[in-house]
């Protein structure tokens, strides 16, 4: 059975729902529209479900033009920033990277900081800002967004069910918040993939993807279940940190799309 991609996901902002799709067109910095908007506090430093859990309730639909963001009854819609365009700018934290923020208006941000409880502020990454992955796993050159580290992350769907297995609570590869998840291969087999290519677009496997809470919690209720992370630690530990997916970084642009095959060119 070849490996394939059962499901693409993209991200348009940074720790709210994710969003399924047929096709991903990958540019420079990854998937089109995907962690280039981010939520940040007072001080610019970016906010996730790590500290606010609810933010995985929060519901995204995208129909080209506005984005709808969306908890239980109440949403709000605003248009797509113009990424080439320049705004009130503000300087955000990414982990231990700093770089210039493009600041959204408009009541969504009264609208987030109402749903979080705390004053935030959505902004977006200018398309001609870079963020340089981290050197000890990239080239010069190899950028991302607002995204933790990568441009790209895949699971596959048979190490989902492996954790599953081990769980009395349903677990979805939506929590993992992947961008590729592939099927036709053994659990946790991409760890042992370092080069693949899908169509015309070749992707290194640089790192691990370790993990943090953000798996645990359900993407309905917003609650942590710490059995997920208890399976996690039995199955998935290595030293101190637990490893879930492959971080990827693309050699090249154009389109995935479900169904296309992945052929594996180099394994560790």
């Amino acid at each position: 059975m070849p490996i394939s991609i059962d499901q693409l996901f993209y991200h348009p902002i940074k720790s709210l729902g994710g969003i399924s799709t047929n096709r991903l067109r990958l540019s420079q910095d990854g998937p089109e529209r995907d962690r280039h908007i981010m939520v940040v506090n007072e001080q610019g430093k970016f906010v996730t479900q790590r500290q606010k859990p609810i933010m995985s309730m929060v519901k995204v639909v995208d129909d080209g033009q506005l984005l709808t963001l969306s908890l239980g009854e109440n949403s709000i819609s605003f248009e797509w920033p113009d990424f080439a365009s320049v705004s009130e700018s503000k300087q955000v934290t990414v982990w231990g990277d700093e770089l210039e923020g493009q600041l959204i208006s408009g009541p969504v941000n009264s609208w987030l900081s109402d749903t979080l409880k705390q004053d935030v502020q959505l902004v977006y990454k200018h398309s001609n800002t870079r963020r340089q992955v981290d050197m000890d796993y990239g080239k010069e050159g190899d950028t991302t967004g607002f995204s933790d580290g990568f441009p790209l992350l895949l699971i596959s769907q048979a190490s989902i069910d492996f954790l599953q297995s081990h769980l009395d609570v349903p677990i979805s590869m939506a929590r993992f918040r992947p961008n590729i998840s592939v099927t036709g291969c053994e659990p946790f087999e991409e760890d042992t993939w370092k080069r693949i290519r899908i169509n015309d677009v070749e992707f290194d496997l640089v790192k691990p993807c370790s993990r943090c809470v953000i798996p645990t919690i359900d993407l309905e209720t917003g609650e942590k279940q710490k059995q997920v992370m208890q399976v996690m630690l039995e199955h998935r530990k290595q030293g101190k940190q637990v490893y879930v997916g492959q971080n990827l970084i693309h050699r090249g642009v154009g389109e995935i799309e479900v169904g296309a095959e992945v052929e594996v060119l180099e394994r560790y």
